[in-house]
């Protein structure tokens, strides 16, 4: 249980990090222009899973476990093709976090999965009707 509590921190720190990440990259350390730019409203949608994976909401830790990889998906493209160096590790910085994030969820969730699995499968076997 040790285990699982670890996760569930973890899953809350990574996804707290990754919005101030975020907040820091674009408006003081690499910002698009000078004085911070509007690209830091991105931090802004992570808010929406933050109460439900606090509160150990396995619904919303499985949907933000997928949403989130769109956050990856934006810090690989920018490690990629930014020009300054600092963006480009500050980008590499989201992509490590969000694979943080989505570890951590998967590794609370399954648990709950296997079980699942376990009672779907005793419910099957109860109910299977003989073919004729």
């Amino acid at each position: 249980m040790q285990l699982h509590r670890l996760f569930h921190t973890g899953a809350v720190t990574s996804l707290v990090l990754l919005g101030a990440w975020l907040l820091a990259w674009e408006i003081v350390v690499a910002p698009l222009h000078p004085g911070g730019s509007l690209l830091a409203l991105k931090a802004l949608p992570l808010l929406l899973p933050l109460r439900g994976v606090i509160k150990r909401d396995l619904y919303t830790l499985q949907w933000s476990s997928m949403v989130i990889l769109i956050y990856f998906i934006e810090g690989v493209v920018r490690a990629w093709s930014d020009q300054s160096e600092l963006s480009r590790l500050m980008a590499l910085g989201e992509a490590l976090l969000v694979c943080a994030y989505f570890v951590f969820a998967l590794l609370y969730l399954r648990p709950y999965k296997k079980k699942a699995q376990q009672l779907a499968k005793e419910l099957l076997d109860k109910v299977k009707v003989p073919h004729d």
